[in-house]
């Protein structure tokens, strides 16, 4: 299309450096296995859709309200042990989409030790559930897929 990294960033408001990532994940092969994790989430079924479309294997999407309602259900040790399970299931794909807050987003990076690519939703704390970039995700999954 002939448009430059700064052009790219320009139109989608993201930074080229981001742009430059991306171009960089062109790189990896078929096959590579996804999952997503996002939250609080407002257009949880478009994201789903998305999702479900380029054959992302796992994931993971919660509204502010049923992120409570999660929390408010369970004690202590048992969040503690699905947090566990969660971290382990994620640890086993090659790359884990993250949507969420910028603070949340830096701690699951720092959690799992595959690929994270990170969509920031807003600034930590959320406390209303907000739009994911669905023409963002869908680069970021053409490009993952191949």
């Amino acid at each position: 299309m002939g448009l430059s990294q700064s052009d790219v960033g320009e139109k989608m408001n993201i930074e080229r450096t981001f742009i430059s990532r991306l171009e960089g994940l062109g790189e990896i092969r078929k096959g590579h296995s996804i999952a997503a994790v996002g939250f609080p989430i407002k257009n949880k079924q478009e994201v789903e859709k998305v999702l479900k479309e380029y054959g992302v294997e796992y994931h993971l999407l919660m509204s502010e309200d049923e992120r409570n309602e999660f929390v408010n259900q369970s004690n202590g040790q048992q969040l503690i042990n699905y947090m566990m399970e969660l971290i382990n299931k994620f640890r086993g794909f090659d790359t884990v989409i993250a949507m969420a807050s910028d603070n949340r987003n830096k701690i699951i990076k720092d959690m799992l030790d595959n690929q994270i690519i990170e969509i920031d939703i807003g600034k930590s704390p959320l406390k209303e559930d907000m739009l994911v970039n669905i023409d963002l995700l869908t680069e970021i999954l053409k490009t993952l897929k191949g």
